[in-house]
């Protein structure tokens, strides 16, 4: 792929996943427990990384982020949405090369438990109290089963974009 053929595809996932998320922001939360949510916008940055590269994936997460912030949310949510981006972004990276393509629904939920331990580390700094670690089991199954979701969503998409290239 050139250059410019790939600034323009990683300019078209970034804007892909930032619709995405602030499309998710606007659904009303599906169980009354705060940090649970779909993260639809993480099957674009597995699609990302399997297509153009760790780097290139990374570069589109944070500014996924950055302008999420900008647009959907508050600095708070910034320093969640970065923390948990951060660690689940580093698992995706070794988990990637340890598990096989074909098996991204795992990665996905084992990267969307990270984002997790991220976003419950910022908030355990921010309310001051390591109390908040009761959700964990909570957030876990639901980032398991959102991960899985969007790791097999990721896959069908990865595979439409390599047949369509």
């Amino acid at each position: 792929m050139g250059k410019t053929k790939k600034i323009t595809f990683m300019a078209m996932l970034t804007a892909l996943a930032l619709g995405i998320f602030i499309l998710e922001a606007q659904i009303p939360p599906i169980v009354p427990i705060p940090g649970i949510k779909l993260g639809l916008a993480n099957i674009i940055t597995l699609a990302a990384m399997i297509l153009l590269g760790r780097k290139e994936a990374g570069a589109i997460l944070v500014c996924r982020v950055i302008m999420g912030s900008m647009f959907a949310g508050s600095a708070a949510s910034f320093i969640y949405s970065a923390s948990g981006a951060l660690l689940s972004y580093i698992a995706m990276c070794i988990l990637l090369g340890i598990i096989p393509e074909g098996q991204l629904w795992l990665t996905s939920a084992i990267s969307a438990i990270f984002h997790n331990v991220g976003q419950l580390i910022a908030c355990t700094f921010i309310v001051k109290t390591p109390q908040i670690w009761v959700y964990f089991p909570i957030l876990a199954i639901s980032g398991v089963i959102t991960g899985i979701f969007t790791g097999i969503t990721a896959k069908y998409l990865v595979r439409a974009l390599r047949k369509n290239k």
